[in-house]
């Protein structure tokens, strides 16, 4: 599974900076056929969060309605120097990460 993840490569102490998030994710439901006739298996994203410095600055809860691919925006204030991390938990209950700095000066 992939993510872009769009975090600028710096920003000054105490501005608001946009973080940009697309997780390339089938989203199935478990209730469409595939070309055999059987039930696609379920497979949904169902919690995304956001790490700066450690503290949850951003998280979602998702449900089967969300479309593949979800895209998701937010900002945080840029504090000091630091990783910026995205976490996020399918079906197969696997944490996946995607990490990037945040260069504050």
């Amino acid at each position: 599974m992939s993510a872009l993840v769009n975090v600028p490569e710096s920003a000054a102490p105490g501005e608001i900076v946009d973080i940009k998030v697309l997780l390339q994710h089938p989203m199935e439901t478990g209730f469409r056929t595939g070309p055999d006739g059987k039930l696609v298996p379920r497979n949904i994203i169902h919690s995304l969060r956001c790490l700066y410095l450690g503290e949850e600055v951003f998280a979602a809860e998702l449900f089967p309605a969300v479309t593949a691919n979800p895209f998701f925006a937010f900002t945080l204030v840029a504090e000091m120097t630091g990783q910026v991390e995205i976490l996020w938990v399918d079906d197969s209950e696997e944490e996946h990460r995607e990490t990037r700095t945040l260069t504050v000066g």
